[in-house]
């Protein structure tokens, strides 16, 4: 089947502009900012801001008494719902689901990090990049994942997308994990990743495992304590080369690299220089055989920083494609260009929105 026809999606920007309900943000805090900065450029404006029954505690945001959907239903009748925040777990989507088949409701596509806005005019003007990404992929269920994240970043929309989510542990599957693997975990957190690469491969010769937030770090540590000398950490961020870099340090996913741009000002105490440094020159001469790259809008730069290894060893990849507005097309024509030879995949398990997008190239 063809790339979807991007000049036929409806925009949700322009839809909300047009339609008469009310809109009502679901969720707080980074997410929602980002969501009101868009709609406040767009002329459009928010009714409310809502949460799911039950975590209702008096709290207002962005100037507006966060009510429960319940209490919402009541004061507005029928309204239009935008889903503000990210969730993987599986009773917070099945909640998700079941508003969305009482009301109208929505994804907004806003970047995780960076700038920009991956609307219809936008993918319009990439076009041809995005064609190029959809006749790389190895497998119909490649490019029917990537025209389902495409209609649901124009238009909002997520059924398709959800239709062809899988679970992680069979896109491990993919690779064709074996117990000696060599593998780099770039941007490894609290070891929520490795953990799911062990339970795939089995067990490893040797990880190294990048991460630039020293309390998740310790956590990761702690989680993997058994692997012993075979785990090699690296408190820094992934890089091209080696410097320092103001990092927001958060202990959790939100921690990220400056500048900053959209959504919440980070507080001053939680900025200070973190140490950047490339996949070679940490693993030298070692026969990484798997890298993965979960970077928070690095991706582009730790690449860089990989270069090397990657000509040399040719190791299975996984890399994230969801942090910047341009990931879903730029990282894969540079891998394109870096291993004109690989086969790609993309994949995403149960996530909303597509905040664990990822491409395997083997």
């Amino acid at each position: 089947m063809p790339i979807v026809d991007i000049a036929a999606l409806p925009c949700l920007w322009e839809r909300l502009k047009s339609s008469d309900k009310p809109v009502v943000l679901y969720g707080m805090g980074d997410g929602a900012q980002k969501v009101l900065d868009v709609m406040r450029k767009k002329g459009i404006t928010p009714a409310g801001i809502m949460a799911s029954d039950g975590f209702v505690r008096g709290h207002s945001f962005a100037g507006f008494e966060v009510k429960s959907y319940s209490d919402t239903k009541a004061a507005l009748g029928d309204f239009t719902v935008l889903l503000c925040f990210g969730t993987q777990r599986r009773e917070v989507l099945d909640n998700i689901l079941r508003i969305s088949r009482e009301r109208e409701l929505y994804v907004p596509d806003v970047p995780v990090t960076g700038g920009g806005l991956f609307d219809r005019e936008y993918a319009l003007a990439h076009a041809k990049e995005l064609e190029q990404v959809y006749d790389m992929l190895a497998d119909e269920h490649s490019r029917e994942l990537f025209n389902g994240w495409l209609i649901a970043r124009i238009t909002g929309e997520i059924s398709r997308l959800l239709s062809f989510q899988t679970e992680k542990s069979e896109a491990y599957k993919l690779l064709s994990l074996g117990k000696d693997e060599v593998y780099a975990d770039l941007g490894a957190f609290n070891g929520d990743t490795l953990e799911e690469f062990l339970n795939a491969a089995g067990d490893v010769r040797r990880v190294y495992a990048f991460e630039p937030d020293g309390k998740s770090l310790e956590r990761l540590k702690k989680r993997h304590s058994a692997l012993g000398e075979k785990l090699i950490t690296v408190n820094a961020g992934a890089w091209d080369r080696e410097e320092e870099l103001p990092f927001v340090a958060k202990g959790g996913r939100n921690s990220g690299f400056m500048p900053f741009t959209g959504g919440l000002p980070p507080k001053a105490a939680s900025v200070r220089l973190t140490q950047m440094k490339s996949l070679d020159s940490v693993v030298g001469n070692d026969d990484v055989t798997v890298i993965k790259l979960d970077t928070e809008g690095c991706e582009d730069k730790a690449l860089d920083g990989c270069r090397r290894t990657i000509q040399r060893c040719r190791p299975k990849l996984i890399v994230s494609l969801y942090h910047r507005t341009e990931d879903m097309f730029y990282l894969p024509l540079k891998l394109r260009a870096l291993c004109p030879d690989c086969r790609m995949y993309m994949r995403e398990p149960p996530y909303l929105p597509a905040w664990d997008m990822e491409l395997y190239c083997v």
